[in-house]
């Protein structure tokens, strides 16, 4: 069985997606979002990514993709090659009876992804900050929007942000 890949992302207006290797805006409305869209899942992952959050994260298998071949940590797969991170996180949605497969960053693996990936969960973040990591630009007439919903700047939010769900036209 093929597992779809979906991408979870958030991007601020300016596409930014961090920069150093970290977020760039508090929003725990969004990581809820994240958890709740990851849960129960195989996660791929940059290296980067997986360093800038220090550990597996728990309810879900994570697959680091990382150019280096001597990187290991406890708790994670390791994947040298796009294909190969697919692979293992397929074998592993599988005896997870996951659904799906989160990608969840950075840059270059959602480049990697954006062909083949289904869905699209994007929180967009009313902001423009400086940053070195950017979401790729992708071919917005492939996606269609089917939901959105808007939030507001909060006590638990630092920025007005909104939940963007995108599907591959068939």
């Amino acid at each position: 069985m093929t597992h779809p890949l979906i991408i979870v992302v958030a991007a601020a207006q300016n596409a930014v997606i961090g920069d150093d290797n970290r977020l760039l805006w508090r929003l725990k409305t969004d990581l809820r979002r994240f958890r709740d869209l990851t849960w129960g899942k195989p996660m791929i992952m940059g290296r980067k990514t997986f360093q800038s959050i220090g550990k597996p994260l728990p309810g879900r298998e994570t697959v680091v993709l990382t150019r280096d071949p001597g990187f290991s940590a406890p708790g994670i797969h390791v994947a040298h090659s796009w294909e190969q991170a697919v692979e293992k996180a397929g074998a592993l949605a599988e005896s997870m009876a996951a659904t799906d497969i989160a990608v969840v960053g950075g840059a270059e693996i959602y480049a990697l992804a954006l062909d083949q990936s289904q869905k699209i969960f994007l929180t967009r973040v009313d902001a423009e900050p400086e940053g070195d990591a950017v979401f790729p630009a992708f071919d917005r007439s492939v996606f269609r929007e089917v939901a959105r919903k808007d939030h507001p700047k909060g006590p638990d939010d630092e920025h007005s942000f909104s939940f963007i769900d995108l599907e591959r036209r068939s």
